[in-house]
């Protein structure tokens, strides 16, 4: 295969990178304040609004990434974004919802009487609770095919489950960077049990990705192919440990190291992330549809890359832009 002269192959392996890039920086960032909005349950009122604080200037930037993954998909892979919507319509609609009803909350939380605050801090947990649970179900369907049945129904709901305490674990190693004092003590405590949600997710997904296709098995346990997979579960189980033993002997002494645990957090997102893309490459939709049966015509693939250039740039300088003003400890949130 000519990756890399045939405009019909290399163009939408750029856009499958591209798309691709943009679901896995999505998954870190809107993870981290969905994650946030999780852990509302376990806070006090103080303490909510400071978690607030520690998202408020990242979470609309954060929720850009999706949409331009969408988007993505929409204009450079149409058969697909067609068969993966039609097989997820409900799961999309609520979690939809759950992203209209977390910025309503976000707002209202702040600016509404104070007796009404309660109701939005619910609500913006609700909708947290919403988003990242429909989207686990979404990671579950698409890992078993996007075929309905009671089994793949059931792993799912699993991963659902296991991706909305993931959520949580990522959200708890933010709020130990941008906090400190007893909510940083807090937040360790919640990572150390958010930990196991990630760790079960991403062995529930390695046990049942191989299962899914023949095509899949040869490619975690053929040889060599099994010499390309094998770095993935080490690294994996390298960061898991460290961040235990991170977490174990937090607070730190220096501060300064707070931002280690979401690092290592974010590094095995990606490792599980690199996992599923080996598995299911050229597949877009699994063991269906190939990145080059579903994708636009070259022609139109390059005028939309031209666009790309100049939209992916300005996306990604905004971004580190916000986190760069932002950076340090979250100070109080005022709107006055």
């Amino acid at each position: 295969m000519d990756l890399f002269g045939d405009p019909a192959i290399w163009l939408p392996f750029t856009f499958a990178a591209l798309m691709g890039v943009s679901i896995l920086i999505y998954v870190v960032l809107d993870g981290f304040d969905l994650g946030v909005g999780l852990l509302f349950p376990f806070s006090d009122d103080d303490e909510k609004d400071r978690m607030v604080a520690a998202i408020g200037p990242f979470w609309d930037a954060n929720e850009t990434w999706l949409v331009l993954a969408v988007g993505l998909l929409l204009v450079a892979f149409p058969a697909a974004h067609g068969a993966i919507l039609t097989a997820l319509y409900l799961p999309v609609a609520v979690m939809l919802i759950g992203l209209i009803l977390r910025g309503v909350a976000f707002e209202f939380r702040v600016k509404a009487p104070t007796k009404y605050k309660p109701l939005w801090n619910n609500l913006f947990f609700t909708g947290s609770l919403m988003t990242s649970f429909s989207q686990g179900f979404m990671l579950g369907m698409y890992v078993m095919g996007l075929t309905w049945t009671w089994a793949h129904v059931g792993f799912a709901l699993l991963t659902a489950v296991f991706l909305t305490v993931a959520y949580s674990f990522i959200g708890a190693t933010w709020v130990i960077h941008k906090s400190e004092g007893y909510l940083q003590v807090k937040a360790v405590d919640w990572a150390k049990g958010g930990i196991w949600g990630l760790v079960l997710g991403i062995g529930a997904i390695s046990i049942a990705t191989p299962y899914v296709s023949a095509r899949i098995f040869d490619k975690w346990f053929g040889f060599p192919e099994i010499l390309y997979l094998a770095p993935l579960p080490i690294v994996s189980g390298l960061l898991i440990v460290w961040l235990w033993w991170m977490l174990q002997r937090m607070p730190f002494y220096n501060d300064r190291y707070s931002w280690l645990p979401f690092a290592a957090a974010t590094a095995l997102w990606i490792t599980a992330f690199i996992g599923m893309a080996y598995s299911f490459y050229p597949y877009v939709v699994p063991e269906k549809m190939t990145l080059y049966e579903s994708a636009s015509a070259p022609e139109s693939l390059f005028i939309i890359l031209i666009g790309t250039a100049f939209v992916l740039p300005t996306i990604i300088a905004y971004t580190v832009l916000a986190y760069t003003v932002f950076r340090g400890k979250a100070a109080e949130l005022r709107y006055d």
